[in-house]
């Protein structure tokens, strides 16, 4: 890939989905602090017993720009995911000036890499960028996630 001109990168459209925790995160939160300052303030953080909430999106972006934000209720498999292409990847693509002859990218994720998914990408769109199996994430949108 480092042997592309820059022009092709101008019609990549990167995709890939985001949970967003409206309480913290799912993970163990550790915090450093010395000896008995258990109970001071900076080192209190609020919790939720159960759930807490949270927001699945789906998004995309090419050079020029941000694509429509979906978001996404319940549980997201391979036969949402394929309803989202469907009704915002080409929109997105046209709303962003790319047109319909751009490059998908998604990482490796089973419901991006489904049968349904990869045969109504084949005529969809036909042309995509190959993740390699156990490849780093290196999708620069994570960074517009962060």
């Amino acid at each position: 890939m480092l042997n592309k001109p820059e022009t092709y990168w101008n019609n990549v459209l990167f995709g890939d989905e985001r949970k967003f925790n409206i309480f913290s995160s799912d993970g163990c939160i550790r915090i450093w602090r010395r000896k008995n300052e258990e109970h001071n303030s900076k080192n209190l953080f609020e919790t939720v017993t159960y759930g807490g909430g949270g927001v699945l999106v789906q998004g995309c972006m090419p050079a020029s720009g941000l694509g429509d934000l979906v978001f996404i209720d319940g549980i997201m498999n391979n036969a949402l995911y394929l309803n989202i292409l469907r009704d915002n990847l080409k929109l997105s693509s046209q709303n962003l000036g790319i047109g319909n002859n751009f490059v998908f990218y998604q990482d490796n994720d089973p419901k991006h890499t489904a049968l349904n998914v990869r045969l109504w990408g084949l005529y969809n769109c036909p042309q995509n960028l190959k993740t390699p199996p156990q490849s780093p994430d290196l999708n620069p949108i994570e960074h517009i996630w962060r």
